[in-house]
Protein backbone atom coordinates (compact mmCIF):
# COMPACT_ATOMS: atom_id res chain seq x y z
CA UNK A 1 0.00 0.00 0.00
CA UNK A 2 1.29 3.48 -0.95
CA UNK A 3 1.50 5.70 2.16
CA UNK A 4 0.38 8.81 0.25
CA UNK A 5 -2.48 7.66 -1.94
CA UNK A 6 -3.50 4.42 -0.26
CA UNK A 7 -2.46 2.62 -3.46
CA UNK A 8 -4.26 -0.67 -3.54
CA UNK A 9 -3.89 -2.95 -6.51
CA UNK A 10 -6.80 -2.73 -8.91
CA UNK A 11 -8.01 0.74 -7.89
CA UNK A 12 -7.77 3.80 -10.11
CA UNK A 13 -5.76 6.91 -9.30
CA UNK A 14 -9.06 8.82 -9.16
CA UNK A 15 -10.48 6.39 -6.56
CA UNK A 16 -7.28 6.54 -4.50
CA UNK A 17 -7.27 10.34 -4.54
CA UNK A 18 -10.97 10.41 -3.60
CA UNK A 19 -10.18 8.14 -0.68
CA UNK A 20 -7.22 10.29 0.37
CA UNK A 21 -9.38 13.43 0.23
CA UNK A 22 -12.26 11.60 1.93
CA UNK A 23 -14.54 12.43 -1.01
CA UNK A 24 -17.00 10.33 -2.94
CA UNK A 25 -15.57 9.48 -6.39
CA UNK A 26 -18.41 11.44 -8.03
CA UNK A 27 -18.22 14.48 -5.70
CA UNK A 28 -17.94 18.05 -7.00
CA UNK A 29 -14.31 18.21 -5.89
CA UNK A 30 -13.43 15.07 -7.82
CA UNK A 31 -15.30 16.35 -10.89
CA UNK A 32 -13.23 19.55 -10.75
CA UNK A 33 -9.99 17.61 -10.47
CA UNK A 34 -11.12 15.52 -13.46
CA UNK A 35 -11.89 18.71 -15.46
CA UNK A 36 -8.42 19.99 -14.62
CA UNK A 37 -6.95 16.91 -16.27
CA UNK A 38 -5.37 15.50 -13.15
CA UNK A 39 -6.33 11.91 -14.00
CA UNK A 40 -5.78 11.84 -17.75
CA UNK A 41 -3.05 9.69 -19.27
CA UNK A 42 -1.26 12.45 -21.16
CA UNK A 43 2.46 13.06 -20.91
CA UNK A 44 3.41 16.45 -19.57
CA UNK A 45 6.68 17.37 -21.24
CA UNK A 46 8.39 19.13 -18.34
CA UNK A 47 11.84 17.81 -17.51
CA UNK A 48 12.37 17.15 -13.78
CA UNK A 49 8.85 18.42 -13.03
CA UNK A 50 7.76 18.59 -9.45
CA UNK A 51 4.10 18.05 -8.50
CA UNK A 52 3.82 21.85 -8.10
CA UNK A 53 5.15 22.45 -11.64
CA UNK A 54 2.78 19.84 -13.07
CA UNK A 55 -0.17 21.47 -11.30
CA UNK A 56 0.92 24.90 -12.53
CA UNK A 57 1.15 23.56 -16.09
CA UNK A 58 -2.36 22.08 -15.89
CA UNK A 59 -3.81 25.29 -14.43
CA UNK A 60 -2.16 27.52 -17.02
CA UNK A 61 -3.44 25.26 -19.78
CA UNK A 62 -7.03 25.40 -18.49
CA UNK A 63 -7.09 29.02 -17.34
CA UNK A 64 -5.51 30.62 -20.39
CA UNK A 65 -7.49 33.68 -21.46
CA UNK A 66 -8.40 34.42 -25.05
CA UNK A 67 -7.34 37.92 -26.23
CA UNK A 68 -10.88 39.25 -25.83
CA UNK A 69 -11.51 37.67 -22.41
CA UNK A 70 -11.74 39.87 -19.34
CA UNK A 71 -11.14 38.93 -15.74
CA UNK A 72 -12.50 40.50 -12.60
CA UNK A 73 -11.08 40.63 -9.09
CA UNK A 74 -13.38 41.08 -6.12
CA UNK A 75 -11.90 41.55 -2.66
CA UNK A 76 -13.60 42.31 0.61
CA UNK A 77 -11.94 42.62 3.99
CA UNK A 78 -14.03 42.74 7.15
CA UNK A 79 -12.70 43.94 10.47
CA UNK A 80 -14.62 43.78 13.73
CA UNK A 81 -13.22 45.88 16.53
CA UNK A 82 -14.16 47.51 19.78
CA UNK A 83 -13.50 51.15 20.67
CA UNK A 84 -14.63 52.76 23.93
CA UNK A 85 -16.81 49.73 24.74
CA UNK A 86 -18.65 49.97 21.42
CA UNK A 87 -18.33 47.34 18.66
CA UNK A 88 -17.86 48.23 14.99
CA UNK A 89 -17.63 46.46 11.65
CA UNK A 90 -15.48 47.98 8.93
CA UNK A 91 -15.67 46.65 5.37
CA UNK A 92 -13.14 47.45 2.71
CA UNK A 93 -14.15 46.35 -0.80
CA UNK A 94 -12.54 46.42 -4.23
CA UNK A 95 -13.89 45.41 -7.63
CA UNK A 96 -11.53 45.65 -10.59
CA UNK A 97 -12.11 44.47 -14.16
CA UNK A 98 -9.39 43.65 -16.63
CA UNK A 99 -9.23 45.30 -20.04
CA UNK A 100 -8.58 42.13 -22.07
CA UNK A 101 -6.71 38.82 -21.94
CA UNK A 102 -3.34 40.58 -21.59
CA UNK A 103 -4.10 43.62 -19.43
CA UNK A 104 -5.86 41.67 -16.71
CA UNK A 105 -7.07 42.87 -13.33
CA UNK A 106 -4.88 40.19 -11.78
CA UNK A 107 -1.74 41.44 -13.53
CA UNK A 108 -2.54 45.01 -12.43
CA UNK A 109 -3.15 44.06 -8.82
CA UNK A 110 0.03 42.01 -8.65
CA UNK A 111 2.35 44.14 -10.77
CA UNK A 112 1.34 47.70 -9.96
CA UNK A 113 2.08 47.66 -6.21
CA UNK A 114 5.47 46.08 -6.81
CA UNK A 115 6.32 48.49 -9.62
CA UNK A 116 5.22 51.50 -7.57
CA UNK A 117 7.25 50.28 -4.60
CA UNK A 118 10.35 49.80 -6.77
CA UNK A 119 9.95 53.32 -8.20
CA UNK A 120 9.59 54.81 -4.70
CA UNK A 121 12.69 52.93 -3.59
CA UNK A 122 14.73 54.10 -6.59
CA UNK A 123 13.53 57.69 -6.06
CA UNK A 124 14.72 57.53 -2.44
CA UNK A 125 11.22 58.02 -1.03
CA UNK A 126 11.49 54.86 1.08
CA UNK A 127 14.39 54.90 3.48
CA UNK A 128 13.94 51.58 5.32
CA UNK A 129 16.64 49.02 4.66
CA UNK A 130 16.33 45.25 4.59
CA UNK A 131 13.37 42.97 4.07
CA UNK A 132 10.06 43.97 5.66
CA UNK A 133 6.45 42.92 5.37
CA UNK A 134 4.34 45.72 3.84
CA UNK A 135 2.74 47.00 7.04
CA UNK A 136 4.95 50.06 7.44
CA UNK A 137 3.17 53.37 6.76
CA UNK A 138 6.29 54.58 4.94
CA UNK A 139 5.66 51.80 2.41
CA UNK A 140 1.92 51.26 2.13
CA UNK A 141 0.66 54.86 2.24
CA UNK A 142 2.53 56.12 -0.86
CA UNK A 143 1.85 52.85 -2.71
CA UNK A 144 -1.90 53.04 -1.98
CA UNK A 145 -1.94 56.74 -2.93
CA UNK A 146 -0.40 56.04 -6.32
CA UNK A 147 -2.60 52.99 -6.92
CA UNK A 148 -5.63 55.30 -6.98
CA UNK A 149 -4.25 56.82 -10.20
CA UNK A 150 -4.67 53.37 -11.77
CA UNK A 151 -8.22 52.81 -10.51
CA UNK A 152 -7.24 50.63 -7.58
CA UNK A 153 -9.54 52.08 -4.93
CA UNK A 154 -11.13 50.40 -1.95
CA UNK A 155 -14.62 51.47 -0.91
CA UNK A 156 -14.84 51.82 2.85
CA UNK A 157 -17.93 51.24 4.98
CA UNK A 158 -18.21 51.26 8.75
CA UNK A 159 -21.19 50.38 10.92
CA UNK A 160 -21.72 50.22 14.65
CA UNK A 161 -22.75 46.77 15.84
Amino acid sequence: MDAYTGNQEGTSVRDRIASLLQQAPDSDIMEKLEWLGLFRKKKIKLPNATPALILEHLLLEKWELDPSDKDMIIMQHEFEYELKNKKYLRKSSLVMKGDDGINTAMSKLVGLPLGIFAKLLIDGKIESKGVHIPVMKEVYEPVLDELTKYGVVFEEEEVAL
